[in-house]
């Protein structure tokens, strides 16, 4: 079986994009196409086009959308690594990035007198609305934190982001709850804002401020203890056993402080506000994922929280994330009647491809 797809870079992640009509629209049958597609089964995906890694096993299923308010639809897939799986509990804004600007290339979406291109899109995933604005051939290229290429220009607007997945921004009611587990308590902020997260202070888990990707890594099997009680609270799964890794997204947060970053440049202090460090599925991130920046500034504008515990001044208008790969900023637009979070990123489209399947799909 042919399928054709397109690889796009979109901000930090690698993302595989395929128009709804060129696969099944089950979603079990399309779970087991993505698995093949990818070469899921094997920890290295040696076998299909899937990256070994959580940033580039993702996917993407888009079409024009039917709703009044937005141009296109995708639906977001995180494809497992070693796993006979695909987990669809969440969102993706670096995925988002490369869906903007495949759709104005594949639906030719009408620019404005500038020549920018506004993208409407609804995750289905979430249900919640993301607007883009793609920049035009003459806008200048554009580098993100993490990543040494250059891309077109994608200013994303995440809409309302607050509750997108459980209703609430405070889903268990709480600021800060203490949470134990293994022997080992925290306090942690559970919030869902673009994303669920769990944010827990550097220093309750004995790391520094701005781990390296070595000690993070070390404190994974923790940190997934955790993300397993957090998703219970949180109302995102029944149990701790029936917890899924893309969900709450977890992260570990510490005060600014002087770092080299992933690239070899040094990051000083006063060029960030709040030390991020993000799992992506069981691993460290490069950088972090835009639905989790989203949490984690939308939680910066807010007052009680464990960001404040490491320093950063609650109701921010504007935060500066000091990840692995760099400084991602984030404006938070707020008025009596909606919140908005606004990020300028990138994406490229790398390749125009038909896929081969392994294996029959099964029907």
């Amino acid at each position: 079986m042919r399928v054709p797809a397109t690889l796009m870079r979109g901000g930090t992640s690698k993302c595989w994009l395929f128009d709804r009509s060129d696969v099944p629209g089950d979603r079990r049958l399309l779970s087991e196409l993505l698995i093949d597609l990818f070469g899921a089964d094997d920890p290295h995906q040696l076998d299909g086009v899937g990256g070994g890694t959580s940033v580039t096993s993702k996917a993407a299923v888009v079409s024009r959308s039917t709703s009044g308010d937005a141009d296109v639809d995708y639906l977001f897939a995180q494809v497992g690594i070693g796993a006979h799986t695909v987990e669809w509990g969440s969102n993706c804004g670096n995925c988002a990035t490369a869906v903007a600007l495949w759709a104005v290339e594949r639906y030719r979406l009408p620019a404005r007198p500038d020549g920018t291109v506004p993208v409407r899109m609804r995750n289905i995933n979430t249900g919640s609305l993301v607007v883009a604005v793609v920049g035009t051939s003459e806008s200048a290229p554009t580098r993100v934190p993490g990543v040494r290429g250059v891309g077109t220009p994608v200013d994303l607007t995440f809409l309302a982001p607050a509750g997108s997945t459980t209703g609430s921004l405070w889903p268990t009611g709480k600021r800060i709850e203490a949470m134990s587990t293994s022997g080992v308590t925290v306090d942690a902020t559970l919030a869902d804002a673009g994303a669920p997260v769990a944010l827990i202070p550097a220093a309750d888990l004995g790391l520094p401020d701005a781990a390296s990707e070595h000690e993070l890594r070390d404190a994974v099997p923790l940190l997934r203890r955790i993300r397993a009680r957090a998703a219970v609270r949180m109302g995102l799964a029944p149990s701790e056993d029936a917890a899924l890794d893309a969900v709450p997204k977890v992260g570990v947060v510490g005060r600014a402080v002087d770092y080299v970053d992933t690239l070899g440049q040094t990051v000083r202090a006063d060029e960030y506000d709040v030390s991020v460090r993000m799992l992506s599925m069981n691993a460290p991130h490069p950088t972090i994922g835009l639905t989790a920046a989203v949490a984690v500034a939308v939680v910066a504008s807010e007052p009680g929280t464990v960001l404040e515990h490491v320093g950063v001044p609650s109701a921010l208008s504007r935060v500066r994330i000091g990840t692995a790969g760099g400084v991602l900023a984030c404006e938070i637009h707020r008025s009596p009647a909606t919140l908005r979070v606004e990020l300028r990123r990138a994406a490229r489209r790398i390749a125009d491809s038909q896929i081969l399947t392994g294996e029959p799909v099964p029907a």
